[in-house]
């Protein structure tokens, strides 16, 4: 008896995968992403305008507890398990950076509070998003740097 060679059967299988795979509804992801980040971003402009007109703060200085404002939503929803049920519906357009690093700071946390606070919570809780926040410093560092000695 001959043999086909292995080869020959992986990739026609990876053929088959990929005929029956069904195709994405990118057209909805988009505009389910586009209307979701745009309700983020609405909301977060009327936080804006909320403490402008309430704390009697400028419109630099009001984003400031409008951005703690996003931040504590998302880490509220990720804690009560509604994130992740929202962000199935809304695609990308929820996780834009704020209430996105929100959901996954609270849910490295969540993931370890079994091995308690400081193994657990505390050591586990920036595992995700330490990678982000490093990259962003240090970025943050060498376009300050660039910015400072350019208008010297």
């Amino acid at each position: 008896m001959a043999k086909k060679p292995v080869k020959a059967d992986q990739r026609r299988y990876q053929q088959l995968v990929q005929e029956r795979e069904p195709r994405p509804p990118r057209l909805r992801n988009a505009c389910a992403a586009f209307l979701s980040g745009g309700a983020v971003c609405t909301l977060g402009q009327a936080l804006t305008d909320f403490y402008q007109a309430v704390l009697g703060l400028d419109r630099q200085a009001a984003g400031n507890p409008a951005i703690a404002t996003l931040i504590f939503l998302g880490t509220l929803l990720t804690g009560l398990g509604y994130f992740d049920k929202l962000a199935r519906l809304a695609g990308a357009g929820l996780t834009v950076p704020v209430t996105g690093f929100a959901n996954a700071v609270t849910s490295s946390a969540l993931e370890f509070k079994r091995e308690g606070l400081v193994f657990g919570i505390g050591s586990k809780m920036f595992m995700l998003a330490g990678s982000v926040i490093t990259f962003g410093v240090v970025t943050a560092f060498v376009v300050g740097l660039v910015a400072a000695v350019i208008h010297r």
